[in-house]
């Protein structure tokens, strides 16, 4: 194996093997009785419920509604996230005036307004798109004004003594040199938007894995239960290997 080669795989391969021996020890310990068996099951026991989950409990449909739901939020956040971190690093008054309760609103706990989103949206997709929507939008909207301020000035210049218009100015300097730090933004977004739309599905008992989860908790299906946890981190790898690609995407271009 070249040492290119070497470069690429031994990440993932650590990070896999990490992850099989914190199962293993995981497994030794509730067998050994330090852990109790009652609160977590056994990895052998989750493992074991996955074809019982898939087969029994519609788990494609339900993996397909929370993906759809997060795919909207995540829409959502992009268009409007980075459209008013735009605006705000744009308007030094508006962003002196919002940025202070921007920030409070990233620490709220958001998902405790879901009765008025069922007011307002009613029992169903809408409800759930929306709650995560808001709980992932203070975190795009504070990376993006973060990433668009801390373009380095030498390249504003540069832009301006060629006598590049606002536009173009945003579009060819500040827009590429803070996408980095707004794709973190959408990240972290992402991450809040998915915590609240499995936390929603699961509170109103409609929707996809969070619905599932409720349903299997309530039968103390602990082995079903968690491996429907699994499903809901899958959904939040899915979207992190999307994003990587489009900032991947977007970057050369930039």
């Amino acid at each position: 194996m070249t040492a290119r080669a070497l470069d690429r795989w031994l990440p993932p391969i650590l990070g896999f093997g990490t992850l099989v021996v914190c199962v293993l020890i995981v497994e030794v310990l509730i067998r050994l009785n330090v852990v109790n068996r009652f609160i977590v099951p056994m990895p052998s026991q989750i493992a074991g419920a996955f074809e019982r989950v898939i087969l029994d409990e519609d788990i494609p449909h339900r993996f397909l509604v929370t993906m759809r739901e997060s795919l909207w939020a995540t829409a959502l956040l992009a268009l409007f996230g980075i459209g008013i971190g735009v605006l705000l690093y744009r308007v030094q008054l508006l962003r002196d005036a919002t940025e202070t309760w921007v920030a409070a609103m990233a620490s709220a706990p958001t998902v405790l307004m879901y009765p008025l989103f069922l007011v307002i949206f009613g029992r169903s997709e809408k409800t759930i798109i929306m709650m995560g929507f808001v709980a992932g939008l203070p975190a795009v909207i504070l990376k993006t004004i973060e990433g668009l301020a801390g373009t380095r000035r030498v390249l504003i210049n540069v832009g301006r003594s060629f006598k590049l218009t606002e536009i173009q100015l945003f579009v060819k300097i500040l827009f590429p040199a803070a996408l980095p730090t707004i794709f973190v933004g959408l990240r972290l977004g992402m991450i809040f938007a998915l915590i609240n739309i499995v936390g929603v599905e699961f509170l109103i008992n409609f929707g996809g894995l969070g619905q599932l989860i409720n349903d299997l908790a309530e039968r103390y299906d602990l082995p079903g239960t968690y491996a429907a946890i699994c499903f809901v981190i899958l959904v939040s790898v899915v979207f992190f290997f999307l994003t990587d690609r489009v900032e991947k995407w977007l970057r050369p271009v930039a």
